[in-house]
């Protein structure tokens, strides 16, 4: 069983930045293609980003490309979100996924079997 648990949520101005982290259980993470989603209330859990297991190839967003970054330390069983320049419109709960099955659509939900229980994210204008 995958265990994931989020970390680094919290409250930021605009223009501001924070790092979430995503730490995995298990000895096959470094199998794993990982993926960053968020939800803001009342609406769908969107795609953020997501990274394959290597970190040779990186997804995002276009709302969030030139100013995120997805990132893993296999040693460390991390994934993380480098988040920049943060927007009134990126504030919702962000969630990681484990996809432990090749996908060839890393930006759909239904490709991860695993999530976290997510980590809020707000920022204020």
């Amino acid at each position: 069983q995958v265990q994931l648990v989020e970390s680094g949520g919290g409250l930021v101005q605009a223009g501001g930045s924070l790092r979430l982290s995503c730490a995995a259980s298990g000895r096959t993470f470094r199998s794993y293609d990982m993926g960053w989603f968020r939800q803001a209330p009342g609406k769908e859990r969107d795609f953020v980003a997501a990274i394959r297991w290597s970190g040779s190839s990186t997804y995002y967003a276009d709302s969030v490309k030139g100013r995120f970054t997805i990132s893993r330390d296999n040693a460390k069983n991390t994934v993380y979100l480098q988040m920049n320049s943060l927007k009134p419109e990126d504030t919702a709960v962000y969630y990681c996924a484990a996809s432990i099955h090749y996908s060839s659509n890393l930006y759909a939900t239904s490709e991860y079997e695993h999530w976290g229980q997510g980590t809020q994210v707000t920022v204020s204008s």
